[in-house]
């Protein structure tokens, strides 16, 4: 069935795929209200993920496709006129623009509810969920805006992260790991996609100091078909018990929460009704944002070799490219990396 074609009701959602990979005796799930019990938390939550679980594999039975872009990308496109209200499954799911309660099966719609992902947009409805699409696999993320300090990110970098992730595991004559642990592992991408490129035995760990992204991970390993997965919070490590053969990570870990959430708050009122006064400019922040974002670039004055590499890795540590590195006097002695930094010379 053609994904913007919804008239027809949902299959039944009786896969033949794992289940959800449980979430280690380690993981504790922070309580969205104080009132509830342990118990009640737990059931609450386990609700929520196995209706997460049930909308990705009916998106999947729809053939639904959606390819994540940056959030300012994502703004001002959501900003055209034409595109205020969600026409298909991708606007719904994947922009996550508001939709009319009839666009969506009434089952869909109450999956949304029970996985606590349905806002109210007006008389519209809005999915705070959404579903991109990696290599054939879906991965349920935290929709846009990710304004919550614990959300689940997912972007043009997770693209980047599975192209590596695809070459480094392409190089001929090398041995399957046996265990893979993805640190920091947020949605589950790099691990899963590692996994579903290396024999069904290798052993996955899913490990993030956020339960929230372990839920998510979880749900993401299911719809991989990632039968032997596990999700641990650790902080990097140190919560991860017998050996380990590889080990990923995708930095930075919200090596500056400040300036994104500063950014977010922003593009979260400019795509707003703006009834309400918009956040106070810090011109500080504002060129932190711009700088993690891609949209100011760095230009550096640098001489000395030791100089020039200190600024670079300090630069990658945060994710940030450097666009170009002036004068650079003893580049030459460096050429190799700043080559592989991806910077330009003048």
């Amino acid at each position: 069935m053609d994904q913007n074609s919804l008239l027809d009701g949902p299959p039944a959602i009786t896969p033949d795929a794992p289940p959800m990979p449980s979430l280690s005796s380690q993981v504790s799930l922070r309580p969205r209200r104080r009132s509830l019990s342990p118990t009640a938390r737990r059931t609450a939550e386990a609700s929520q993920d196995t209706a997460r679980l049930e909308l990705g594999r009916w998106l999947q039975s729809q053939g639904y496709r959606y390819t994540t872009v940056t959030p300012e990308t994502h703004r001002r496109v959501n900003a055209r006129p034409m595109l205020q209200q969600a026409q298909d499954l991708r606007d719904v799911f994947g922009w996550n623009r508001p939709f009319a309660e009839s666009l969506l099966p009434r089952e869909i719609v109450e999956l949304l509810r029970r996985a606590g992902a349905l806002s109210h947009h007006g008389e519209r409805l809005r999915s705070r969920l959404r579903y991109s699409t990696l290599d054939g696999l879906l991965f349920a993320h935290s929709g846009y805006p990710t304004l919550e300090t614990d959300a689940v990110f997912f972007g043009p970098d997770t693209y980047r992260f599975a192209a590596l992730i695809r070459r480094a595991l392409a190089v001929p004559g090398l041995r399957p790991p046996g265990r893979i642990v993805d640190v920091g592992c947020g949605s589950g991408a790099g691990g899963i996609i590692a996994a579903s490129l290396l024999p069904d035995e290798v052993r996955l760990t899913l490990s993030d100091i956020n339960p929230r992204a372990l839920r998510h991970a979880a749900t993401n390993a299911a719809l991989a078909g990632v039968a032997n997965a596990e999700c641990v919070e650790s902080d990097v490590l140190r919560s991860i018990e017998g050996p380990v053969d590889l080990v990923l990570a995708n930095p930075p870990y919200l090596a500056d929460p400040a300036g994104r959430q500063y950014r977010e708050a922003r593009l979260a009122w400019e795509a707003s009704d703006r009834s309400t006064p918009p956040p106070r400019r810090d011109l500080e922040l504002e060129a932190i944002a711009e700088i993690l974002a891609g949209t100011r670039l760095i230009h550096c004055h640098s001489y000395r070799q030791d100089e020039i590499l200190a600024f670079l890795r300090t630069m990658e540590a945060f994710g940030v490219r450097v666009a170009t590195l002036q004068h650079i006097l003893e580049g030459y002695k460096v050429a190799d990396e700043i080559a592989r930094h991806g910077a330009g010379p003048s």
